[in-house]
């Protein structure tokens, strides 16, 4: 095989966008315009997810940030709202016959702050209409005649009484301590002096009559409280009447404007005799506090007549769209306030507040499922709202098992749609682990990181550049930088004729590329201007990678990229600092040995790597055995290591470098230094795809062009991952240049044939390999440790053997046949 056969053509090693398919000149000809890029899946989901109405059809957008999710979300949710009817208001009010249990009750938009307004006005009419009919003429003398009837009635029973007692021989006098009885003797009060004068018979017999008198007193106290009684009585309905005709018509009115709800009429029947059972408060005839209190004075007693406006959609144009940032229990469902007094916390049905799933009934809410989830009694209170479709107030405090004593408010019934957005690891744990998800949850809305790079599509994307730099006021771009753009959203999808859609990071180099540009005073970006914004990107997050080409550079880390090196091989990896990733070169090193140990990988022993790459090693194994060991067994004692690596290794991409250095130990053929390997390999040999090809071949690039490049130097990348290939321009440039190799291979063997120069060889009908050849020199040096440990186990086992013949005693039989019973070696297993 000569290495031409595997060179990657230079037109397969950057594929960029034509400007010329581009119209415009630049994007300020472009007719902004909204559309969605790339994602008709997914906007076909979310659109049969907010039409269908039957129960549980919430919808559940998965995708990793970045993809526009949000704002896609949002544009369809505010266009599909529209065509919804505006929802109810919904109120709390006071429950008179119940004050611990409000009373929910639902209005046509708008009327629920307009029921609130004229409660507060006919309050206030009310309490200066009362007191005022109270002060009028006709009350004070419909008043003055009750009491005037109940003193003439008094006058009247009491004359009556003093009459009865004037025959009883007593006198009876009214005081201000109370009513004074007076003996008589001959018509004449008895003064106490002649009471000496009487005799016991006499005084026996007064003392009788003064006891039918005491009786006739008492009846007539009985008898004026009874008066009393009547005469409040008939005041208290003569206010009631007074009062009654103060508001009566006011309340009618109301009843009369809000009868289409049943129980507003019944609300202002209770609010009247309320009223009417607490004229004093309208009178001020209740005492002053000495100093005010928080909760004890009159406007806290008005407040019951209040009415508590929970969601107000007078200004709502179809359907509302509700977007929780933070989905804590109390912003989703509601909370329930308190104030201080004397030292208590006191709440009201006034200070219930709504949540986000109300301020959304009969809409759309939109929230993040991780913030949901990382939100205490958010998550469970969110599934019971859907299953049970209504929302419960609650105070908080009873979900920790508080007891308080609290108000209940009256549950109100719901009807939204809900829409979280989440990544698709979290999709799938709640699908599996949360047995209620799938049934609230039942539409799933994917959204794609890549699309096809077809001339429409780009279209689209130039539309969006150009519709971004409008609306953000930026310099318009030139057909030329769109094209700059496309191929960065070429290189992030990592794939030939596909475009990324993560337009957070497009987005971002939009605005850095319009900021250079207008940095330099021109009136339009042009490509420069993309590839310096993507410099400085790079250059803000590169510290690391540049300590480490330091170090590359300078020798620390050891790594050739000249000559040929048995057992030793150039790897390259992939490190991924979130923000930034770059490829770093590693020296792998294989030894081999005597032994039956199998391939011992130091990574793996030091637990310094991880289970795929575990899985990349075992992978290896399988293939020497299936290779080299069809009949006989393999005999081998091998180490491999990734030099001067400090942290985990993770990924099988480097299990093609090892198994080349392995197999270049066995047989003792030097490797090139000057070319760098990746790729992961399966069992049959076949090199497979893996990623990050391009920050690999550009790691591996970065360290040969700071030692000088050769032309001789270069990458092997897995065929596979040719259509993977979106290189920086300098690296494409140096391969046409001819200063810089990229080669791709199907195979192991095709792997060997470039880095060692010789052919693998085929096996042949036989079952050997054809002499000369890679394969042959490994298969001959398996034989050799094979042979080489027959005759050393050989050798061993001769003393023993003398041992036994000199030993007289009997020799222990086999039950089973009556044959000579050995103990056999344990032999030490190889890993696999």
């Amino acid at each position: 095989m000569d290495i031409k056969d595997f060179v990657v053509p230079v037109a397969e090693l950057r594929h960029t966008c034509d400007p010329a398919e581009f119209s415009f000149k630049t994007t300020a000809e472009v007719k902004p315009r909204e559309e969605v890029i790339g994602q008709a899946r997914a906007v076909s989901a979310i659109e049969f997810g907010l039409s269908i109405r039957n129960h549980g059809y919430n919808i559940f957008v998965s995708g990793i940030p970045g993809t526009g999710r949000n704002s896609i979300v949002r544009s369809i949710v505010k266009r599909i709202s529209l065509g919804r009817p505006a929802p109810d208001d919904w109120c709390f009010i006071n429950n008179f016959k119940n004050p611990d249990r409000p009373q929910a009750i639902k209005l046509a938009p708008g009327r629920g702050r307009e029921f609130q307004q004229d409660m507060e006005k006919f309050i206030d009419v009310m309490m200066n209409e009362i007191p005022k009919i109270f002060e009028s003429k006709e009350y004070d003398e419909q008043k003055t005649r009750i009491q005037e009837e109940l003193e003439k009635a008094k006058e009247v029973l009491f004359g009556d009484t003093g009459r009865q007692a004037q025959e009883l021989g007593f006198h009876l006098t009214v005081t201000r301590t109370g009513i004074v009885k007076v003996p008589l003797f001959r018509g004449k009060p008895l003064q106490p002096e002649d009471l000496e004068k009487l005799s016991a018979e006499q005084r026996l017999e007064m003392d009788d009559r003064e006891k039918k008198v005491d009786a006739q007193i008492r009846d007539f106290l009985s008898k004026a409280r009874q008066l009393d009684k009547e005469a409040r009585e008939k005041i208290h309905e003569l206010n009631r009447k007074i009062a009654h005709f103060a508001m009566g018509h006011q309340l009618e009115d109301l009843k009369e404007k809000y009868r289409t709800n049943p129980r507003i009429p019944d609300y202002l029947t209770d609010v009247e005799e309320d009223i009417l059972n607490n004229l004093k408060e309208f009178l001020g005839q209740t005492p002053e506090l000495p100093f005010p209190i928080e909760g004890m004075d009159k406007a806290s007693f008005l407040e019951r007549y209040r009415v508590n406006v929970l969601v107000d959609n007078a200004h709502t144009k179809g359907g509302p769209v509700v977007e929780e940032a933070n989905p804590t229990y109390n912003n989703l469902v509601g909370r329930m306030e308190r104030k201080m007094r004397l030292g208590m916390a006191f709440t009201s049905f006034m200070m219930i507040r709504s949540g986000s799933v109300l301020q959304a009934n009969g809409g759309y809410l939109i929230m993040n499922a991780l913030d949901v989830l990382r939100s205490p009694f958010a998550w469970d209170a969110l599934k019971r709202i859907i299953k049970k479709g209504e929302v419960k107030i609650e105070d908080i405090a009873e979900l920790y098992g508080i007891g308080t004593a609290g108000i209940k408010p009256e549950p109100i019934p719901i009807s939204l749609k809900i829409i979280m957005l989440g990544s698709p690891w979290l999709y799938y744990l709640l699908y599996y682990y949360d047995e209620d998800f799938r049934s609230i949850f039942k539409v799933k809305s994917d959204f794609d990181t890549q699309m096809d790079g077809s001339p429409d599509e780009k279209a689209k994307y130039a539309n969006f550049i150009g519709t971004m730099a409008a609306e953000e006021k930026l310099v318009p771009f030139s057909r030329e930088a769109v094209a700059g753009i496309i191929d960065y959203a070429g290189r992030l999808a990592e794939k030939k004729g596909k475009l990324s859609l993560r337009f957070s990071d497009l987005s971002d180099l939009i605005r850095e590329a319009s900021f250079w540009a207008g940095r330099e005073g021109g009136s339009a970006v042009e490509a420069v201007h993309v590839d310096k914004a993507l410099e400085e990107k790079v250059y803000r997050a590169n510290l690391l990678e540049e300590r480490i080409q330091e170090l590359l550079t300078d020798g620390t880390i050891m790594v050739d990229v000249g000559g040929s090196v048995t057992g030793q091989v150039n790897g390259l990896s992939v490190y991924d600092l979130g923000d930034f990733s770059f490829g770093k070169p590693s020296r792998i090193t294989a030894r081999a040995y005597l032994g039956k140990a199998g391939v011992v990988d130091i990574e793996r022993e030091a637990k310094l790597s991880g289970r795929i790459y575990n899985k990349g090693v075992l992978i290896l194994t399988g293939y020497l055995g299936g290779t080299y060991a069809r009949e006989k067994s393999l005999s081998l004692s091998a180490s491999l290591a990734f030099e001067q690596s400090y942290g985990e290794v993770e990924g099988d991409s480097a299990s093609a470098a090892e198994l080349v250095a392995l197999l270049s130990a066995v047989a003792g053929v030097p490797v090139r230094q000057d070319l760098a390997l990746t790729g992961s390999i399966n069992q049959l040999g076949q090199v497979q795809p893996i990623g990050g090809v391009n920050e690999k071949i550009e790691g591996f690039f970065a360290v040969c062009k700071a030692r000088g490049l050769t032309g001789s130097q270069g990458v092997v990348i897995p065929k596979l991952n040719v259509k993977n290939l979106m290189l920086k321009k300098e690296v494409a440039q140096a391969v046409k240049d001819g200063k810089f190799g990229i080669y791709a291979v199907a195979t192991v063997d095709e792997a060997i044939a470039v880095l060692t120069g010789m052919s693998a060889g085929e096996r042949l009908v036989d079952g050997t390999f054809p002499e000369g050849t890679f394969n042959f020199l490994v298969d001959k040096r398996l034989k050799d440790i094979a042979k080489k440990l027959k005759t050393d186990e050989k050798g061993e086992k001769e003393p023993e053997k003398k041992k036994d013949e000199n030993n007289d005693e009997p020799k222990e039989k086999d039950r089973a046949g009556g044959k000579k019973k050995t103990r056999q070696r344990k032999q030490p297993g190889g890993r696999s």
